[in-house]
């Protein structure tokens, strides 16, 4: 499709078409800078570059061309809202969250301005009008995680066709009861929206898919423990961020191919980093498109991260949902069960007691041999940045050392995480 044919379907959607081609600018320079400088990237990584090429493009052509075969389009914000059954819905499921300061603002016209990074940028990025997949959905899903996740939605709500779902704080029997009816309440609001009944193949076809994904990102992980890194942090970081929005079948066979080539290179004692470079795990705050910086201040400070503890990371990846309870179900229950228990293991900060993300976090950095974890918090985020004490002490005693930084979206700051980074790589040497 030519420029001129995205710009028609840009316009079509309500786009701010000057300010989304002012956007898109700005992000082709800030991934040149930060992805195609890098050496000895796997061949495979063309395809990251093609996807981010055409996030905006080619990726939203297939959402239109969908719905306009009556298929419908839901965005969420969260590794709580169940893909499997929009998917069993016959629905297309996108990830929403932002990761750049746009439309700032505006949103603080909205949302109080100690709000944290992420929560203005959804925002900003709707009020702006630059989000071509905020506006291409049917419906937006929010949930419980964060207060201020929780009453941004009541405001976002204005704008947008807005469903919450409630996540419990706790992870008691009567808070998996909860979920468990949270999760029959999001499937019959997806029945309502598609006007299609979910059953159980359905289900089990949606679970089949989005488990089918999470093990292709599960092999990444277990690879990326090989010294030499045979892939950049970089890299990894991205193909989890695309994890959110690309097509989920299409993405799990293309990170499957990259996985071969990547167990060729270890094979060959290649990597991206000479062997010896020092190791470094990123526990915390998701990073969303296009928040590259961090890891870009580490790979430039001469380390090279293995691992990402986060909902863009193994919090998302990590447990499948139960494929023998899936083989064995025959109604609709024994499946809402099987995914309740699965989606009842995530470890967000949310949760109080929260005692198995510290084991998790331990367990993680030694399977992917990290010499050192940064927790990263974004500012005014309240359940990361408490759960950052608790965090270092369980590595303290696993020994692991860990830098604790807290950030956000703008780019004021690298010289001093750079200086920061640095002096703590320097401790691990």
């Amino acid at each position: 499709m030519s420029n001129a044919a995205y710009k028609e379907m840009w316009e079509k959607l309500d786009l701010d078409v000057p300010a989304h081609d002012a956007l898109l600018e700005v992000l082709g320079k800030f991934y040149g800078d930060i992805y195609m400088s890098q050496q000895g990237r796997l061949q495979g990584a063309e395809y990251l570059d093609f996807v981010l090429s055409e996030v905006h493009g080619l990726r939203i052509k297939e959402i239109q061309d969908a719905k306009a075969q009556g298929r419908k389009v839901v965005g969420s914000f969260c590794v709580f809202v169940p893909e499997e059954l929009t998917l069993a819905a016959d629905a297309v499921h996108v990830g929403l969250c932002a990761g750049a300061d746009a439309g700032k603002e505006a949103a603080e016209r909205i949302v109080p301005r100690n709000t944290c990074a992420l929560i203005k940028s959804f925002v900003g990025f709707k009020l702006a009008k630059i989000c071509p997949f905020t506006e291409s959905c049917d419906m937006i899903v929010g949930e419980t995680t964060c207060d201020g996740k929780k009453k941004a939605y009541e405001a976002f709500g204005e704008y947008v066709n807005m469903y919450v779902m409630e996540v419990p704080q706790c992870k008691n029997a009567s808070d998996r009861d909860l979920f468990k009816s949270e999760i029959l309440r999001y499937k019959a609001e997806l029945e309502t929206l598609t006007g299609k009944t979910i059953g159980v193949e359905e289900l089990k076809r949606g679970i089949g898919i989005v488990n089918a994904k999470r093990k292709a990102l599960q092999r990444l992980t277990a690879l990326r423990a090989a010294d030499p890194a045979p892939i950049s942090g970089r890299d990894a970081l991205l193909i989890n961020q695309i994890s959110f929005y690309d097509d989920p079948v299409r993405f799990t066979a293309k990170i499957n191919e990259l996985c071969d080539e990547i167990e060729k290179r270890i094979a060959t004692g290649e990597g991206v980093a000479p062997k010896g470079t020092p190791r470094l795990m990123l526990a915390g705050c998701p990073m969303a498109v296009p928040n590259w910086k961090l890891p870009y201040v580490i790979e430039s400070a001469g380390a090279v991260i293995v691992g990402e503890e986060s909902c863009i990371g193994t919090r998302n990846t990590r447990d499948l949902v139960d494929e023998e309870a899936v083989a064995k179900a025959t109604t609709m229950d024994e499946l809402v069960d099987a995914l309740t228990d699965r989606y009842m293991r995530i470890d967000c900060a949310c949760f109080t007691p929260n005692d198995e993300r510290l084991d998790n976090v331990t367990a993680l950095a030694r399977d992917v041999k990290a010499q050192g974890v940064i927790h990263y918090s974004l500012l005014f985020c309240q359940p990361y940045a408490h759960e950052t004490f608790k965090v270092d002490k369980a590595l303290a005693a696993a020994g692991v050392p860990m830098l604790a930084i807290e950030t956000d979206y703008g780019m004021e700051d690298v010289e001093q995480l750079k200086t920061r980074v640095q002096a703590f790589i320097e401790t691990l040497e």
